[in-house]
């Protein structure tokens, strides 16, 4: 978007949905500086509420006619809370199982979403553009498998459908998918950190930003690639001539295409 398009975006948006934007961007900003502050209490405070305040937005911006595949990037953001919860919740023991069983519910969600427009993507007429995102798979995998033991499979099942997702998401919308790859990006962080040792600086923050850019993007290219309110004629009425006395497609009334 430029900037223009940005002021005219936002100055046709309601109240509502300026507040909740206005309100998720404080939140998104309080809970990064609480990272790189380490105010813990701040940052696990202000993470609860990021998924839920997306959520707002995104049904705040499609208020009807969600169809189904905004409905299901809602529930996956739901399932996103979740995992952002619940490890505090449960004890330390299942505390990571409980965030990456959170996490596979919504990339399967997600996947789903995303699965009726994969003819869509880029992948289709060049699949070697699918190699990046097979390397990181293998990559992790290879990296991560030494010390995975018996999350090994798990890791396996969770990386698949991560990148799945990831290439899903590049025939919904150009935002969606950077978004999707962004999302990779961050749990390759967490898989990293969890099991190669690696420990970048301010690691907590790039993880988050990361996380929270990947799930910020998904949602603005879902809401921008729903359908306008174009026009196409409908099924003529029962009986009616198919063809005007013009030799001109008999007219019917306009409808709108339905979102996949």
């Amino acid at each position: 978007m430029t900037g223009r398009a940005v002021v005219t975006w936002w100055g046709g948006r309601s109240t509502a949905v300026r507040g909740a934007v206005t309100l998720y961007a404080v939140v998104v900003v309080a809970h990064l500086v609480g990272q790189v502050v380490g105010a813990r209490g701040v940052a696990d405070a202000t993470q609860w509420a990021l998924m839920p305040l997306l959520a707002l937005v995104l049904a705040l911006l499609v208020p009807q006619d969600r169809g189904r595949r905004v409905t299901l990037v809602l529930v996956a953001l739901g399932f996103s809370w979740l995992g952002d919860t619940l490890p505090d919740v449960v004890g330390s023991d299942a505390s990571f199982r409980t965030m990456v069983g959170s996490f596979l519910l919504a990339q399967i969600t997600y996947l789903v979403a995303f699965v009726p427009v994969a003819h869509r993507t880029p992948f289709v007429r060049r699949p070697w553009l699918a190699l990046p995102y097979v390397g990181v798979l293998v990559g992790l995998v290879g990296a991560c498998a030494p010390a995975a033991g018996s999350l090994l499979v798990p890791l396996v099942v969770y990386g698949v459908c991560l990148v799945a997702m990831a290439m899903a998401a590049t025939g919904v919308h150009r935002l969606t998918g950077i978004g999707g790859a962004v999302f990779l990006v961050s749990d390759a962080l967490i898989a990293l950190r969890a099991f190669a040792d690696l420990e970048p600086p301010l690691a907590d923050l790039w993880v988050m930003a990361t996380y929270v850019a990947g799930q910020t993007l998904i949602v603005a290219g879902v809401v921008a690639a729903r359908r306008p309110p174009g026009l196409r004629l409908a099924a003529p009425a029962p009986g009616a001539r198919s063809r005007s006395v013009t030799g001109r497609p008999a007219a019917g009334h306009a409808v709108a295409p339905p979102e996949p």
